[in-house]
């Protein structure tokens, strides 16, 4: 993220007397920019790529007592600055945890939940915000895009298995982009898009802010089983793509694309292979043989490390060489 896009889209969010500490950073640090931590009566948090790191008068620390002590009055006036001072208006979105400010990126909220029937109805007495930055690496996919495709052209289904913060979401946005796009000597695809988190297409009132392809639709802020009905039913989609699948709803849905001739690519979280077949609804999938072609991610050499590429007996097929490692990983 440079400096005029963190300007923007991040700091008018942020408290006000805390927004010069970020002119402290540098721009090669303001790129590697993931995470921005507000926790009251802690001190400030940032992620920069794999660093974990404090922000105070003097710049960046490793140790925490550097840090600037967030206090309950600037947790307040983010909040405020968030919800364009009606939290009334964020109450929807606060039922999940988090809202998508403009430029697709995703703020975090912990604090007291209310529950009603079983379900957070709203979060009260809020003690932390997290700043998720979003970004585009237009090529990231490049590794990988050959084996996904069969010989006769047609697309593997695929499933992408990735730790937290190893890259699964950048990946599959970049795969989504080429897939639509096409390339010399493949015609793009349809493609639709079931965007529950609004983090694929970082979706802003309906708009997507990332740039996932010519012949992409996004179905925006909708339960991935309910939107995978609806793209087949209204869309007619050669693939749909969606993000972190894991509920039996989700695994119905996906069984009905496939019964309709659509290919999947979808993403989930897991450090390794074997460790799915231990989670009852995903051991269907994976049993069942559905997907072809699995990518599995992980922190190893930095985040987007891709560590191979296996088939539906789960043996590896293709594995991406030190270069391309560090070549296309990101943070």
């Amino acid at each position: 993220m440079d400096r005029k896009d963190f300007t923007e889209e991040i700091a008018k969010f942020l408290p006000q007397r805390l927004r010069s500490y970020f002119k402290l950073l540098k721009d090669e640090e303001l790129d590697k920019l993931q995470e921005i931590r507000l926790r009251v009566n802690r001190p400030l948090n940032l992620i920069l790529g794999d660093r974990d790191l404090f922000l105070g008068k003097d710049g960046l620390h490793t140790d925490p007592f550097r840090g600037e002590i967030i206090k309950r009055d600037d947790l307040g006036q983010a909040i405020l600055f968030l919800s364009n001072h009606s939290i009334y208006a964020l109450k929807e979105e606060l039922r999940q945890g988090f809202i998508t400010i403009p430029g697709g990126h995703r703020v975090g909220f912990v604090g007291s939940g209310i529950i009603k029937a079983g379900k957070i109805d709203q979060i009260k007495d809020f003690s932390g915000i997290n700043f998720r930055i979003t970004r585009e690496i237009k090529g990231c996919a490049n590794p990988v895009i050959p084996q996904l495709i069969k010989a006769s052209g047609d697309i593997h289904h695929t499933m992408i298995v990735s730790p937290p913060r190893c890259g699964k979401t950048t990946l599959l946005r970049d795969i989504i982009r080429q897939l639509s796009n096409g390339w010399s000597g493949f015609s793009g695809l349809k493609v639709g898009v079931v965007d529950e988190r609004s983090e694929l297409a970082g979706s802003f009132q309906g708009i997507p802010h990332h740039d996932l392809g010519v012949r992409t639709d996004v179905l925006d802020h909708c339960p991935k089983s309910t939107g995978m009905y609806l793209l087949i039913r209204s869309m007619s989609p050669q693939v749909i793509a969606t993000d972190e699948i894991g509920s039996a709803e989700d695994v119905a849905a996906i069984q009905e694309a496939v019964r309709a001739g659509i290919r999947l690519i979808v993403t989930v979280h897991g450090s390794n292979l074997r460790e799915l077949m231990d989670r009852p609804i995903l051991k269907e999938l994976l049993t069942s043989k559905i997907f072809t072609r699995y990518v599995l991610l992980s922190n190893r050499n930095g985040a987007g490390t891709i560590e191979g590429v296996y088939d539906q007996d789960l043996t590896k097929i293709f594995k991406v060489g030190p270069a391309v490692k560090e070549r296309f990983r990101y943070g």
